[in-house]
């Protein structure tokens, strides 16, 4: 990890537990959800439903967040999830990344009884500044069994149509062979909103080294009822060691009781994705689809 960049690391290390070290395993149970929310504008305005993100939230034990505004909107959502669960959650984000003009962070955040953060959180080394936002990353380890992952989450510009996507999505092949030298030996989880659909051409670079969970059904809320576009999504290695039983998209809207104008409002214009791992199950009925991509679900090896 060396000459890797610093960032401020915002979580409550108090809460955080560090179990012993366990030998490594061929097969990644971890036991865990683990999803991927782009929660729009968190922190801008005060129009957010707390309570009605932490409902959502804490349905999953390590989340990541982007579309992070201030450090304030990650904190009240850390302390939602706790009063909503009564347990203790932790958090870290990036710096502030982006334009002059425009600048967000990344956020990840997990439930302190099932998950701990092991080490290694950094912003990609995008030495030739392909992406606006570039990607962050941690390695994290299940409190369950042991079992250790790396997240990299991403949000792929938007900008003034598909060709402003297409350089940072080619880009992710890149990042995905950076990220693997950073982990060595641990599986790699590549998650968010990535602002194409994964049938879309420009995926081919990263589809040699990964696969989309989710391939069918849309994760965008549109402001007249439906589901847009499958934006967000959770990518794998193809021979990944991690044993997943079930991908899908959080229907958020019918957990909270409300129609789509007025969860894109107050929540956010994009619902959840997750995966669960081992034995893990998403709690409630509150899912859209359940789609594993070609292959059936993804075994250990």
């Amino acid at each position: 990890m060396k000459g890797l960049p610093l960032l401020k690391r915002r979580c409550r290390t108090a809460l955080l537990v560090f179990g012993c070290t366990l030998l490594p395993i061929l097969n990644a149970y971890a036991d865990i959800v683990v999803g991927s929310w782009n929660i729009q504008r968190l922190g801008h305005g005060g129009q957010k439903s707390y309570p009605a993100l932490a409902a959502i939230a804490s349905k999953i034990d390590l989340l990541a967040v982007q579309e992070v505004m201030t450090e304030e909107g990650i904190e009240k959502l850390e302390r939602q999830p706790e009063q909503h669960t009564g347990e203790s959650w932790s958090h870290l984000a990036s710096h502030a990344l982006g334009t002059s003009s425009y600048k967000e962070m990344y956020a990840l955040i997990w439930r302190d009884s099932t998950v701990e953060y092991s080490d290694g959180a950094v912003v990609y080394l995008d030495r030739e500044n392909h992406f606006i936002c570039e990607p962050f990353s941690a390695k994290f380890r299940s409190k369950r069994n042991g079992t250790e992952l790396a997240l990299g989450t991403v949000h792929v510009v938007f900008g003034k149509g598909i060709k402003n996507r297409v350089p940072e999505i080619k880009e992710l092949a890149n990042y995905l062979e950076w990220i693997k030298d950073v982990y060595p030996g641990t599986p790699i989880v590549q998650l968010g909103d990535f602002n194409l659909s994964p049938s879309n051409a420009a995926w081919a670079p990263v589809k040699r080294h990964a696969k989309p969970l989710l391939t069918e059904g849309a994760s965008t809320l549109s402001a007249k009822g439906h589901y847009a576009n499958l934006y967000d999504n959770i990518w794998v290695e193809p021979n990944t060691a991690l044993v997943i039983t079930d991908a899908g998209i959080i229907e958020f809207p019918k957990m909270v009781g409300w129609n789509h104008k007025k969860s894109r409002k107050h929540v956010s214009d994009h619902a959840p994705v997750y995966m669960t791992l081992g034995s893990a199950m998403l709690s409630g009925d509150a899912v859209k689809v359940a789609t594993i991509s070609s292959g059936g679900i993804v075994e250990g090896s």
